[in-house]
């Protein structure tokens, strides 16, 4: 399955939880791909990672958080939208 399946099913706190633990695979797979082949320092790693350090990821989805307005995480949080706030982290520039 891709993160973007994982991340349009959840529905509950448990399905939260298998999103980040496959959003964690998927970081370590592309540090392990990387590693054995570099991407351009251009772009994007070989699974779509732009943010490669924490402060960054973090950066990054603060940035979509507030550059999305009113599209991006509702007033009232669920699971999904926290999840989304962590998978944009990984794609937003």
């Amino acid at each position: 399955m891709t993160l973007t399946e994982y991340l349009d099913r959840i529905t509950d706190q448990a399905s939260f939880y298998v999103f980040v633990a496959a959003l964690i695979a998927d970081r370590e797979q592309e540090v392990d791909i990387e590693k054995r082949t570099p991407s351009s320092p251009y772009g994007p790693g070989a699974n779509g990672w732009e943010n490669l350090t924490i402060e960054a990821y973090l950066e990054a989805a603060l940035a979509w958080a507030q550059d999305s307005g009113a599209n991006g995480l509702p007033s009232s949080i669920t699971w999904q939208a926290f999840a989304t706030f962590l998978y944009c982290g990984k794609i937003y520039e």
